[in-house]
């Protein structure tokens, strides 16, 4: 069957979950930091499903790298493309603050070690680092009444063989947008320690000297972000493979309900070999509203009415 068949199919709503307002697609808009200075450039998105989250942080336009093979990468490229930043992570909310464990992501340590401190008002989610290090300011995208899809990549397999692929990842879909997470096909090696300090993907790409195979382990990661539809399929807009933007998000595929594990199967093919990716299911929601209000007290409404001349002399939906 069809993606959109299997989800008017199979309902699924899980037990725990973050808040509703937390539920979609995000952009950044900006991140403030404590010694005074913003960032309004980075091209960041987070996409939130009901326990875990995707997170994709690129450079403007004028510095993504080119769609090439890696042998004809540069040195300069190269140090680009290991800045790149995509990850997947399972959440925990304790009503306050969100924690992130499991994390499978391009940089091989930890960038962003705080929990966040969130708070929404109307499409604006605010996020606060509990040092006071930093704050965010991400908006909500736009997005009609559709689907909410959350699963989890639990690892591949080759048609016909036993063996599973331990690759891990995920698979969000929230109405006009959706992303993807497909960690790498192999751990790469042990991370080198220098004085105790694990190795940056930055140094170690260095450190490979030009060795393709050993880029191409390092690299073999991709995160993501498409916009579109079910029907008429998710283009990738955004993502930590150069080659990927402006293709479909999702191979041709057939997706199977898996009655015994509890689990969905997509099979797809793959230089001309049948393969299947194994999904934990997170949520299953054909139709989810993602509105950009919030809601506030018959108080605060009249007080917004009264003062509409000039609280709404500039306004308009910022993105």
């Amino acid at each position: 069957m069809t993606l959109e068949e299997l989800i008017c199919r199979r309902r699924h709503r899980p037990q725990r979950s973050v808040p509703d307002w937390m539920l979609g697609c995000f952009r950044r808009r900006c991140i403030s930091f404590a010694n005074g200075e913003s960032d309004d450039q980075t091209i960041v998105y987070w996409l939130q499903s009901c326990n875990f989250t995707i997170d994709l942080r690129l450079p403007l336009g004028a510095r993504q790298v080119r769609a090439a093979a890696m042998e004809e990468y540069s040195e300069a490229e190269l140090v680009e493309l290991a800045n790149y930043e995509g990850w997947f992570a399972g959440c925990q909310w304790n009503g306050k603050a969100m924690m992130w464990q499991e994390a499978i992501s391009l940089q091989v340590t930890n960038r962003w070690p705080e929990p966040a401190e969130l708070t929404r008002t109307g499409n604006c989610m605010v996020e606060f680092a509990p040092s006071g290090a930093y704050v965010e300011d991400w908006r909500m995208q736009p997005s009609d009444t559709g689907p909410l899809v959350g699963l989890r990549l639990v690892g591949e397999t080759i048609a016909g063989r036993e063996d599973m692929m331990a690759r891990r990842g995920g698979l969000i879909i929230c109405g006009d947008y959706a992303a993807m997470v497909l960690g790498r096909s192999s751990p790469p090696g042990d991370v080198a320690q220098t004085d105790d300090v694990a190795q940056t993907l930055q140094q170690q790409i260095a450190a490979a000297g030009g060795n393709l195979a050993t880029l191409k382990e390092l690299l073999d990661f991709e995160t993501s972000v498409a916009q579109g539809s079910l029907a008429q399929g998710y283009t990738v807009i955004h993502s930590t493979l150069p080659e990927r933007v402006g293709s479909p998000l999702l191979e041709v595929s057939e997706f199977e309900w898996l009655e015994s594990s509890q689990r969905v199967a997509q099979r797809f093919l793959r230089d001309g070999q049948e393969c299947v990716r194994h999904y934990e299911v997170d949520v299953i929601e054909p139709c989810q509203t993602f509105p950009l209000t919030t809601p506030v007290s018959d108080e605060s409404a009249a007080w917004f009415a009264r003062e509409a001349a000039t609280l709404q002399r500039y306004t308009g939906v910022l993105q």
